[in-house]
């Protein structure tokens, strides 16, 4: 959305028009972020009541899958039907997903019932960007990133601490059934939006069923395919091959029904713009350098490191810290200067020159050090987060700020599992070249999680430090690597200002 789109505005009246949508939409913001951190901590629960230790993950694979393929449905729907209208239903799916997981009498119908809280995720995260999108000029809505940062950090942090305590003192259900009354006060709060005509009210409209079937067809597969890849076994190869090959037909099928459909789901000459795909392809590869190293991060502290499960946390506070800093400066300096690219530009070669240094210097550095160095790459990482979300708004234009949202949510989820799945293989890879012990270990902990480590005898863990201080050297150039990549497409952008 173009400056000239709006009228000229004090900076009162941007205050004001802000604070109107802001306090509206902070609680869905809060609630598509914690979601999923909320869910983690609870997975040993609900393996052990429902004997899934092996199929445990799909609770979370479930909620992605659903989510990354409504996100362009829900960003479509709202261009056409009204954000806030479409933000309502995403509240209203969200919570009876919770309700359903509540409930949930078997494995199976839990998986169903995360699908459909993903579904109403996707309108969460999609959508209220979109909504303040819509009230504030492009340029104006850096000066208010602080307190859209606040309410990721708050819900990224709080996730884990209050999972772990619900489902220990009253049940991993108990973690569904808390958020029952907060999404019934987000939609109160998103029922007081203003209410504002859709960008295509009174022209025809029919919705592409098919293009949504064939787009789960390529999503689903494509996101397995990097699940089997991620469990690090020989046996999981074939597997991720047979899904692969579907993921590539279905694209095929993809591509051609969109460029002949009348309403597509997926507008190919929107998604065609270079502003768009290079800002959606850096936040893909930064956000899944970003989400892998919080991973695996918590791993390498407590195997290579020797550290607890608390004090491993602790350590992780400055990369918290860092990402939050990072969207704050960035918005703020988008803002004063109208520069979009030039705080990423700068921010993203740096913190890749960071990470190498993590691979360099690890193993000679202190604890604390460590943590300020990677505190200090997440604030570089962090600066793209803001501008590739207003470039893509610019580029798209008023008409189709949905879909310049869903394209950025889906740019962010895939680069998360590729991301994900290629620093898990370079891991395994390199442990299985150093030791293949340590590389079994490594499998296990992964499948797992690291409340494998306490059961484990004092010299296995010393086996799996070793490989791991090794292993993680490979982890951490591949994620530089990443990062360097988002900086190119950052100064080749072409919209370098507001």
């Amino acid at each position: 959305m173009a400056a000239a789109d709006f009228p000229e505005m004090t900076p009162a009246e941007l205050r004001a028009a802000f604070w109107r949508v802001f306090p509206s939409v902070a609680l869905a913001i809060m609630l598509g972020a914690v979601d999923q951190t909320l869910v983690a901590t609870a997975l040993p629960a609900i393996a052990a009541e429902f004997g899934a230790l092996e199929r445990i993950t799909w609770v979370m694979v479930a909620y992605l899958v659903a989510a990354t393929i409504a996100a362009p449905v829900f960003g479509r729907l709202a261009d056409a039907f009204g954000r806030r209208r479409l933000l309502l239903v995403g509240l209203v799916l969200h919570a009876l997903g919770a309700l359903l997981c509540a409930l949930a009498g078997g494995f199976g119908l839990l998986v169903v019932a995360r699908m459909v809280q993903g579904a109403g995720g996707a309108a969460l995260t999609t959508l209220t960007m979109a909504l303040i999108g819509e009230a504030l000029p492009p340029r104006e809505r850096g000066r208010f990133q602080a307190y859209i940062a606040t309410c990721f950090v708050l819900a990224s942090s709080a996730g884990p601490l209050a999972g772990g305590w619900l489902s220990e003192g009253w049940g991993w259900r108990a973690c569904f059934w808390t958020l029952l009354p907060v999404q019934g006060l987000a939609f109160a709060l998103a029922w007081r939006l203003p209410r504002r005509a859709p960008p295509e009210a009174g022209a025809p409209f029919s919705f592409d069923w098919a293009g949504v079937l064939l787009f789960a067809g390529f999503v689903a597969p494509t996101l397995l395919a990097f699940g089997q890849v991620q469990r690090l076994s020989a046996q999981a190869l074939p597997i991720a091959f047979f899904l692969a090959v579907a993921a590539v037909a279905a694209l095929f099928l993809l591509w051609c029904q969109e460029r002949s459909a009348r309403h597509p789901l997926l507008p190919l000459g929107l998604l065609a713009q270079p502003a768009i795909w290079k800002a959606d392809l850096l936040s893909g590869l930064v956000h899944g350098a970003f989400v892998s190293l919080v991973t695996f991060l918590p791993i390498y502290l407590q195997t290579a490191r020797g550290l607890g499960a608390s004090a491993a946390g602790a350590l992780l506070v400055p990369f918290s810290i860092g990402g939050f800093l990072g969207g704050m400066l960035a918005g703020q300096t988008m803002t004063r200067t109208g520069m979009a690219m030039i705080l990423p530009g700068f921010g993203l070669p740096i913190a890749a020159l960071l990470l190498v240094g993590a691979a360099v210097f690890a193993d000679s550095l202190p604890n604390l050090g460590l943590a300020l160095l990677f505190g200090l790459a997440a604030l570089g990482m962090a600066t793209h987060y803001p501008v590739v979300q207003i470039t893509v708004q610019v580029a798209a234009g008023p008409a189709r700020l949905g879909a310049a949202a869903a394209s950025v949510q889906f740019a962010r989820s895939l680069g998360a599992a590729v991301a994900t799945a290629l620093l898990g293989a370079l891991l395994f890879g390199s442990l299985a070249a150093h030791d293949a012990e340590a590389a079994s270990l490594f499998a296990r902990l992964v499948r797992e999680g690291a409340g494998l480590l306490p059961s484990l005898p004092e010299a296995a863990r010393a086996v799996l430090a070793e490989g791991m201080a090794s292993g993680f050297r490979a982890a951490f150039l591949g994620a530089a690597v990443l990062v360097a990549l988002g900086a190119v497409l950052a100064w080749r952008a072409p919209t370098q200002r507001i």
